[in-house]
C-alpha cells in the first residue's frame, strides 16, 4: 500500500507538504516523491527511501522548492509523482492501489500507438504512468478519471496537480481512504488523518467511493458525486493503518484494542502470566487483551526503532526476513519461566513469526507461548493493494496443501471457524510455528471490533468474496466514445 498527500494554501505550502507526506511513511518503503507548483511552474523530486527515511532524503530539497500547492507520495513500488504534458495541459499525478489488468491495458495502449517513458525498476511499466495515459483518453480530466475507473480491475485512488488546483479521486469501491482536512489558510487531502493534527488541520470530510473533488484557493468543489456502495480495506484497522488515524470516523487504535478484548474473551480456558504484542502493530491488540483479561502487559520483545520499518512492507522475502530478525530484541528477564499470550496483527506467511519471534521467546526460556492473531487466517492474496501476491505463500494455504496432499480450489470449509477442517488447519499451523496454542480472531468479532456494517468492509483476504468488477472491456470503452 502507498500513501498520498496534497495541500493547497494561501501561502507557501512546502513545510506542510513535507511533513504531511512524511506522516505516510509507514505505508511504503521504496520511493518518496513530491511535486509543487509556483504559478505555472512545476518542481518535482523523487528519491529512493529503501535504505533511508523520507525526511533525510528530502530535507535538503526544501530550500529549492516553493509554491502554494503540491502533492506528495510514499510509494510501495513505483517512482512517483509522474509529470505529464497532455491535451488538458501539464499535470503531475500520484496514485495508490493495484491494477490487476495492467498488462492487458499496456498491451492495448501500445497496440494503439501509445508509448511509455517511465520504465520502472520494479516492473516493465510504471503503474502511475499507465493511469495517467488512461485518464488522457477522456474529454477532460474528470471524464478521464471516470473512464479510467471503468477500464481497470483492482483499485486506484489519486491526486492530480495542475493549474486548476488539486483533483482528488477515491477508487469506486473505496478500498483505499481519502480524507479532506481544513485549517484557516489551507485545505489538505490525505490517505491518513494522522497527517492532520500536528499541522492544525481538522477533518472536514471523507471522500465517498468514486467521488472526485477539486481543491483550490476558493475551497472545494464536487466534480463527481460518490457512490453509496463501499468496500474499504479491513486490514487498515488490523495492521496497515497508523494508530492515530481514523477511517470513516473509526479510530484505528481503539478498534485494535477492541480486537484484543475479543481475543481475550475467547481465552477463558488458558492461564498466562503476561500479555505481549509483536511490535509495533501487535501492541494495540495486546493492550486490549490485557485490559479484558486483567493480566499484565509487558514487553518481552522490544523493537529497535531507528532504521527498521515494517517487515511486511519490503518487496522481497530476503529483506523482510532481515528486518524481522534484526529489529526485535528479546529481554530474557521478562521471558524466562513465563506463560505468554502474544498478540500479532496477523499471520501472513508465518516464517517471520516462527523464526524471529517465537524462536527468540523459546530460546529466552518461555514456559508457554499462546499466539493470538487479531484477524482470521489469510486465504487469498489481496486484489486491491500491493501486499501478498501469491496464494502459495500464505501460511493457511501451506497447511491446507499439507492436509489435502495438493492445492485445492474450494476452501470454504477451511474458512468456516466451526468446521473440523478449520480446526485441523489451525492445529497444523500451530505445530509448524512451534507454539503451545494458536487461536485466530473470527470474521464476526473483527467486524464488530471495527464497528462498521459488514457490507461496507472488504473481507476478501479472509473470505474470497468481493464485489463484481465494474470494469468495461477496454476497446468497447474507447470505441464507444471515439477515443484512440
Amino acid at each position: 500500500m502507498s500513501g498520498i498527500y496534497g495541500i493547497i494554501s494561501k501561502k507557501d505550502c512546502m513545510d506542510s507538504l513535507f511533513y504531511g507526506t512524511d506522516y505516510h511513511s509507514h505505508l511504503g518503503t521504496e520511493f518518496g516523491g513530491i511535486a509543487v507548483m509556483d504559478g505555472d511552474q512545476f518542481s518535482r523530486q523523487i528519491h529512493g527511501i529503501a535504505q533511508s527515511q523520507f525526511k533525510s532524503k528530502f530535507f535538503e530539497d526544501l530550500p529549492n522548492l516553493k509554491g502554494n500547492k503540491g502533492i506528495g507520495v510514499i510509494s510501495d513500488c513505483h517512482e512517483q509523482p509522474i509529470y505529464f504534458n497532455s491535451k488538458f495541459g501539464p499535470f503531475c499525478i500520484v496514485t495508490v492501489g493495484l491494477i490487476e489488468n495492467s498488462e492487458e491495458l499496456v498491451e492495448e495502449l501500445l497496440h494503439r500507438g501509445h508509448s511509455f517513458a517511465e520504465m520502472s525498476s520494479k516492473g516493465p511499466v510504471n503503474t502511475t504512468e499507465l493511469i495517467a495515459k488512461l485518464i488522457t483518453l477522456g474529454d477532460n480530466l474528470v471524464d478521464g478519471i471516470d473512464h479510467m475507473f471503468d477500464m481497470i480491475e483492482g483499485s486506484c485512488s489519486l491526486l492530480i496537480l495542475n493549474r486548476d488546483g488539486i483533483y482528488a479521486a477515491r477508487d469506486r469501491f473505496g478500498y483505499t481512504p481519502l480524507v479532506i482536512g481544513k485549517r484557516a489558510d489551507a485545505y489538505a487531502v490525505a490517505s491518513e488523518t494522522s497527517a492532520f493534527p500536528n499541522d492544525d488541520f481538522k477533518i472536514l470530510k471523507y471522500l465517498a467511493p468514486g467521488e472526485i473533488l477539486l481543491l483550490n484557493e476558493n475551497g472545494l468543489s464536487t466534480q463527481r458525486e460518490g457512490n453509496a456502495e463501499m468496500q474499504i480495506c479491513t486490514f487498515l484497522w488490523i495492521y496497515t493503518g497508523f494508530p492515530a488515524s481514523d477511517y470513516e470516523g473509526v479510530n484505528t487504535e481503539a478498534s485494535r484494542e477492541r480486537c484484543g478484548r475479543a481475543l481475550a474473551r475467547k481465552d477463558k480456558d488458558i492461564q498466562v502470566d503476561l500479555v505481549a504484542g509483536v511490535p509495533d502493530s501487535g501492541t494495540s491488540h495486546a493492550i486490549g487483551y490485557a485490559m479484558e483479561s486483567g493480566k499484565p502487559l509487558r514487553r518481552p520483545l522490544v523493537k529497535y526503532t531507528p532504521g527498521y520499518g515494517r517487515s511486511y512492507t519490503p518487496p522481497t522475502q530476503r529483506i523482510r526476513d532481515l528486518v524481522a530478525k534484526m529489529k526485535l530484541i528479546p529481554i530474557r528477564e521478562i521471558i524466562a519461566g513465563n506463560r505468554i499470550a502474544i498478540c500479532d496483527d496477523s499471520i501472513v506467511r508465518g516464517t517471520q513469526l516462527k523464526n524471529f519471534t517465537i524462536n527468540k521467546l523459546w530460546e529466552a526460556g518461555a514456559k508457554e507461548i499462546h499466539v493470538r492473531p487479531a484477524c482470521p487466517p489469510l486465504m487469498f492474496p489481496c486484489k486491491f493493494c500491493l501486499s501478498t501476491r501469491s496464494t502459495h505463500e500464505l501460511a493457511a494455504r501451506k497447511a491446507i496443501r499439507s492436509i489435502e496432499g495438493q492445492d485445492v480450489e474450494d476452501v470454504s470449509e477451511y474458512v468456516d471457524p466451526d468446521s473440523p477442517k478449520y480446526r485441523k488447519m489451525v492445529d497444523w499451523i500451530a505445530k509448524d510455528l512451534g507454539v503451545t496454542t494458536l487461536r485466530y480472531q473470527t470474521v464476526d468479532d473483527m467486524v464488530e471490533a471495527i464497528g462498521l456494517p459488514k457490507e461496507k468492509l472488504c473481507l476478501y483476504c479472509w473470505t474470497g468474496e468481493c464485489p463484481v468488477s465494474k470494469k468495461k472491456e477496454f476497446h468497447k470503452s474507447c470505441n464507444a466514445s471515439g477515443r484512440s
